[in-house]
């Protein structure tokens, strides 16, 4: 877009005299500057061939959430929902009370069997059902009727 500018500048100090400057510019055009691009992660997801677990894993942090709810329910309070299980590349696994999930039902399937590792997390799927840990030796196990963090 072009256009003329003009600016008026008036001076004014102690003196009884004042002047005013008048500068044109023309020929001023609106420059887009695109905003800077999103950083990449490196999501990964799985899923439980029950359908019922599905892990998520971004920045070192997995979360593995259960459609059927932790059962039993901690004992903390939470305002949202017990969706299911965090562990971070270091320490201990957390329930994890959340407003969302995780879980995507395009996934891909974790078979009864198989081992998942990413970012020092290695997961194994069983029929029983899974168990992950981090590379300091705490995890987890998630499954339909039972849980438990380490």
């Amino acid at each position: 877009m072009l256009g003329t500018l003009v600016l008026v500048a008036a001076a004014c100090g102690g003196s009884t005299k004042t002047e005013t400057n008048v500068v044109t510019v023309t020929n001023v055009s609106t420059v887009t500057v695109p905003a800077p691009a999103a950083a990449a992660h490196d999501y990964a997801r799985f899923q439980m061939p029950s359908h019922n677990v599905g892990c998520g894993l971004d920045s070192g942090v997995l979360r593995c959430d259960i459609l059927s709810g932790l059962q039993p329910e901690p004992s903390k309070a939470c305002e949202l929902d017990w969706t299911g299980v965090v562990l971070e590349a270091q320490g201990a696994a957390q329930p994890e009370c959340a407003g969302d999930t995780v879980y995507e039902a395009s996934a891909p399937v974790l078979d009864y069997g198989e081992t998942w590792s990413r970012e020092g997390m290695t997961c194994l799927s069983l029929e029983s059902g899974l168990e992950c840990r981090n590379n300091g030796g705490h995890g987890f196990k998630l499954a339909r009727g039972a849980w438990s963090v380490s």
